[in-house]
């Protein structure tokens, strides 16, 4: 049975990511791949694996129209596509709220005038930092009472430029990539109801200054012996790429003996930047973007 794809609708936009989703009534897919060309016309492509449904795309321009390719693929072929354009949202520095506010003003307003309409209140927890690389900060934050529709952090990148992740209801952790090293960052969470935000939490990370990469140049084989060492012993499998686009890179591995808390991917960009993507100990692959 030839497997078919829905609509690709849009379910938020900001000024810089738009966010996107798509039902596959029919059928399944392996995986598949989102295209567009960027605000300098350069081809983007985002890989994703045959369950997802949803995807952000982050870096975007302010009120800019963009168009999005949806391809499916099975057996390495594209079987099917779905497009869409959309316009992102204008910049609104008033909304945005990342200059250098007291964020307890912001808290006290955005909590007023919905508190007496919504009777079902819903309550932020701390927002907290549970890793820094030098190019990415990861945070995690609770919901003590209620529920929210969805989040957006907003922060202001290394340029000053503002900065926007929109996640579904559901999220409690978020790792923001593409970061300076050794910079201080602002980031400040809403809880959205609608589109109306409900509550605001903020904190501060100040990310890792470059570190020497265990790249081919250098000797991971004494950091090797090490870990061997112990007397518990956990083993990475091969490190695989599962797929390239002119953009990015999908890489899978396994764990062959033990496990590991963490894992973290490392690597020098066409700048030759140190870049890290931290991740779970539970993760088998990833997309570097």
């Amino acid at each position: 049975a030839r497997p078919v794809l829905g609509d690709l609708s849009v379910t938020s936009t900001t000024p810089s990511s738009v966010q996107l989703q798509w039902s596959v009534p029919e059928g399944s897919f392996d995986s598949f791949v989102l295209q567009y060309r960027d605000a300098q016309g350069q081809p983007q492509a985002l890989p994703m694996d045959g369950g997802s449904r949803s995807v952000t795309v982050p870096g975007l321009s302010p009120s800019r129209r963009y168009r999005f390719h949806l391809y499916g693929l099975r057996g390495g072929k594209r079987t099917d596509r779905v497009s869409i354009d959309v316009i992102t949202a204008a910049e609104e520095p008033d909304e945005l709220s990342l200059r250098s506010e007291e964020p307890q003003n912001e808290k006290s307003q955005t909590e007023a005038p919905t508190s007496a309409a919504s009777p079902a209140r819903a309550v932020l927890g701390e927002l907290r930092v549970s890793s820094v690389t030098p190019s990415s900060v990861q945070l995690q934050w609770s919901v003590p009472e209620g529920s929210f529709d969805s989040f957006v952090l907003q922060y202001r990148d290394a340029q000053g430029q503002p900065q926007a992740l929109p996640m579904d209801g559901g999220s409690r952790s978020v790792t923001v990539p593409g970061l300076s090293p050794s910079h201080r960052y602002r980031f400040h969470l809403y809880g959205l109801r609608g589109r109306k935000k409900i509550d605001h939490v903020s904190t501060e990370a100040v990310t890792k200054e470059p570190e020497e990469l265990l790249l081919p140049t250098e000797k991971p084989q004494h950091e090797k012996h090490q870990t061997e060492a112990h007397l518990v012993q956990a083993v990475l499998g091969e490190l695989r790429v599962s797929s390239v686009t002119p953009s990015s890179v999908q890489l899978q591995w396994s764990v062959r003996e033990g496990s590991f808390d963490s894992f973290v991917l490392q690597y020098r960009d066409a700048q030759g930047q140190p870049q890290a993507l931290p991740m779970d100990g539970g993760s088998r692959s990833v997309t570097v973007p």
